[in-house]
Formats: structure tokens, C-alpha cells, sequence
């Protein structure tokens, strides 16, 4: 049988999935590359032949500009894409190129890519990165433990670094992030639910990540990231929609496959978004997907120290992967500012090094530092920028805990959401009548 030459475009993480659950015994297909972007730093690494299956040799992954030259060099076949938070013209004008070139272009879909557990599974994924997804996991997970459920996180994959070390991580105290050398991103992802009290797997073999997520769990939450499909086959699949993004929840891939899937759909943000933008998201989520429940959700906003923002010049600073290809302008840090009174300072004239080729690439970031920090030279040059800034303040709204990470020169106040308690009473629900409490 002659086999069909692959390449995988991914971003690190979906690829790698994809990879294992569907490609790596197959012999009909040879996967002879990944390509890679969206995440700087994670090209020009191996997939490791430890990992390969009957290939036995490491996969090379190239910067997805190659990809046209690839196409040609290896004689590729077909290329599918694997990775997330993208426009529907994005994927097209992507498909477009690899048609040009001379190859196939593919997608996978859930049948050949989920992984079953013997345990319940309730997916939480939403239509774009920065929703409110993992502040509905956490609530959920609040619910499952006061009914007496032993709750594990299973994160969406992040594997940054070498991948012999990141297929399979458990995160319980802040200890393992220096275990596994973790970035900004990741810690952004697993601190809350470790603030919470639970702990949270992630990597990229999800086979082998719910094979240890069950041996602790009662019930595993998937907190899908970057607005993916869930990786392991959920008995509850919830879609949280951005009525600040109106019109996002039908025109983003997976975002939208998210919507179609759904048991249950929330609209998140209520309090802060505009009634038309929120009706207009309703109308197209009930269109699309009738049999969903849907529910209209506040984001509460938790401030630690709100005492400090009152007249104070703030320097604000938020989740870096929902301002930059997330497209969002603010985040948690502009609402704390606006509510406390804050006097929001303009800070993109004071970035330094990839923080400022950040506010470059990215034009519609206007008053919010992006918490990036994929290395430690980007965790230093986020930290020389936020001290740069002439503030009395840092309001910080990014889930990681920077002071951990950086020395920070001015008071330092925490800002994060939680999903609204009448919410989280119609998710009590919805789980008792699907029997997972």
C-alpha cells in the first residue's frame, strides 16, 4: 500500500493529540512533518521518535510560513489543520494555499479524535479564547465538590517545551510549575484551579492524562482552551459565547462546531455587554443549535485590594493570549479600573523587546499590558515594562500570579471573575437531571 505523505499544521497541542489518536499506527498515512504557529518559540523542535509509533524516526516542525515549499519538497499528499481560534475566512484562505500548492487539505472531526472515559466527562469549551470558560469550570467543579464529587481539571494542551517531559502533567501545588518549567500561558491556565483547591492535568497524550485523571476523579472537567474541541468524549458538553464579540459565536472555527455540539450554551457577561449584542448572540446560538439549554450569565469581578484603585494612575496588565489573537481590546483590569475609579494610564509607549513587537502585531491593544511570557527573556521584558510604566498601581487581570514570577515595583492588585452564583444554580441543575450529582 502505498501511503499517503502528511503534514500536520497545528500549534502545539491539537497536532500532537491528533497525532496519537489517529495517525501514529495508521499505514496508510506517514505524518513526515508538523508546522507550527501562533505560539512563539515552539518550531524548529521534534516530535520524538519515542512517540512516533511504526515511523521510529523524529518528526521535524517547521514555521507554517514553509508550508507551501514543504508541500513541494516532501510531495505531500494531504495537510490538515490542527489547531484553533480562527476566522472562518482564515481557514479558507488557509485551505486555499495548500490547494494551491498541489495538496489535499483535511480536518478531523470528533468520531476519529475523541478519547472515552470510564469516568463522567463534562466538557467546558467556548466560542473564542477569553469567553469565561474556565471561570464556568471552576464554578462546575464547586458544584461537583459540594455534592460530595471528587473533581480533576483536564486542560486543553500546552506543551511548550520538550515534549518528552510534557506528555503527561499533574499540577497540584505551585511547586510543579517549576517542575515542568511552565510559561506564563500555562500558569494563567492552572492556577485558579489550584487556588481553588483542585487539581488540573494537562500535556498532549490525552489517552494516557485520563488514564491518571481517573484514578483520582469522581468526575473530569475539560477545560478546553483557545476555543477547541473537547479531546475526550464529554457526557456534558458546554459552549460558553462573548456577547462582547457578537457575531464571533457562528464565524470561528471550532468555536461555531463548539455551538452545534452543545448540551448547553452560556452567554457570559451579561452585566458588562450591551442588551442588543446579547440578544443578537441568543438569536444565533438558538438558530444554529435548538436543542440547547441556554443560559445568561454575569461575570463577577473579584478585586482584592479595590481600596487601592480609588483616584490612583493604574497600569493594567491582562490575559495575554485573549488580547492578542483573541482580539479582545480589555479584559478583568479595565472593568476594575472603571469600577473603582481608576485613572487608566496609556502604557504601549512604554514596552520593551516582544511585549512592544506584541502591540505591533496586535493594533487594537490599547490600555492593557499583555501578560506574555513564553520564555524567560519574555517574562523579563514583560516585567521591565509593567516597572516602566509612570503608575501609583498595577491592576493585574491575568489568572497567573506574576509576583511569583517578577519583581514587581508598585502595590499590586488581583482582579478576576467568577461566574455569577444564579448561573451556577442553573448548572446545579442541568447536572442533576444528566445524573452526574
Amino acid at each position: 500500500m502505498e501511503r499517503k505523505r502528511v503534514i500536520i499544521s497545528g500549534a502545539g497541542g491539537r497536532d500532537f493529540h491528533n497525532y496519537l489518536v489517529y495517525f501514529k499506527d495508521r499505514l496508510d498515512f506517514d505524518v513526515v512533518a508538523f508546522t507550527a504557529t501562533q505560539i512563539p518559540h515552539i518550531d524548529k523542535r521534534h516530535f520524538p521518535r519515542q512517540l512516533t509509533g511504526r515511523r521510529n524516526k523524529d518528526i521535524l516542525i517547521y514555521p507554517e510560513h514553509m508550508l507551501p515549499e514543504l508541500i513541494k519538497k516532501f510531495k505531500i499528499d494531504y495537510v490538515y489543520l490542527a489547531y484553533s481560534d480562527l476566522a472562518h475566512q482564515y481557514v479558507m484562505q488557509f485551505a486555499s494555499r495548500v490547494l494551491a500548492a498541489g495538496a489535499n487539505f483535511g480536518l478531523l472531526g470528533t468520531h476519529d479524535t475523541y478519547v472515552t472515559s470510564k469516568k463522567p466527562v463534562i466538557a467546558i469549551c467556548a466560542v473564542r479564547t477569553g469567553s469565561g470558560k474556565s471561570q464556568t469550570s471552576r464554578a462546575i467543579a464547586e458544584i461537583l465538590r459540594k455534592h460530595g464529587k471528587r473533581v480533576v481539571g483536564v486542560r486543553h494542551a500546552m506543551p511548550y517545551g520538550n515534549l518528552m517531559d510534557e506528555r503527561c502533567q499533574r499540577f497540584a501545588t505551585s511547586k510543579d510549575f517549576v517542575k515542568f518549567k511552565t510559561t506564563i500561558e500555562e500558569e494563567e491556565e492552572y492556577q485558579p484551579w489550584l487556588d481553588h483547591g483542585f487539581v488540573i492535568y494537562s500535556g498532549f497524550d490525552y489517552q494516557e492524562i485520563t488514564r491518571q485523571a481517573e484514578k483520582e476523579a469522581d468526575v473530569i472537567i475539560f477545560d478546553g482552551g483557545n476555543n477547541d474541541i473537547p479531546f475526550i468524549k464529554p457526557d456534558v458538553h458546554i459552549t460558553v459565547a462573548d456577547p462582547h464579540r457578537p457575531g464571533h459565536e457562528t464565524t470561528y472555527y471550532p468555536g461555531f462546531v463548539n455551538v452545534l455540539l452543545a448540551d448547553v450554551i452560556v452567554i457570559n457577561k451579561v452585566d458588562s455587554a450591551k442588551r442588543l449584542d446579547i440578544e443578537s448572540v441568543e438569536a444565533h446560538v438558538r438558530a444554529a443549535n435548538p436543542r440547547a439549554h441556554i443560559i445568561r450569565a454575569r461575570s463577577d469581578i473579584v478585586v482584592d485590594h479595590p481600596e487601592w484603585i480609588e483616584g490612583k494612575r493604574c497600569a493594567l496588565v491582562g490575559d495575554g493570549p485573549t488580547l492578542s489573537h483573541g482580539g479582545m481590546s480589555f479584559g478583568a483590569a479595565t472593568v476594575a479600573a472603571n469600577m473603582y475609579n481608576g485613572k487608566i494610564v496609556p502604557v504601549k509607549g512604554f514596552a520593551v523587546g516582544t511585549i512592544k513587537k506584541t502591540f505591533q502585531k496586535f493594533p487594537h491593544l490599547l490600555h492593557e499590558i499583555p501578560a506574555m511570557g513564553y520564555d524567560k527573556k519574555q517574562i523579563k521584558e514583560l516585567e521591565q515594562t509593567i516597572n516602566r510604566v509612570p503608575c501609583d498601581v498595577v491592576v493585574d487581570g491575568s489568572p497567573a500570579n506574576l509576583p511569583r514570577m517578577m519583581k514587581i515595583k508598585k502595590p499590586f492588585v488581583k482582579v478576576g471573575y467568577e461566574l455569577s452564583k444564579d448561573a451556577m444554580k442553573e448548572l446545579e441543575k442541568i447536572l442533576k437531571k444528566n445524573k452526574i450529582i
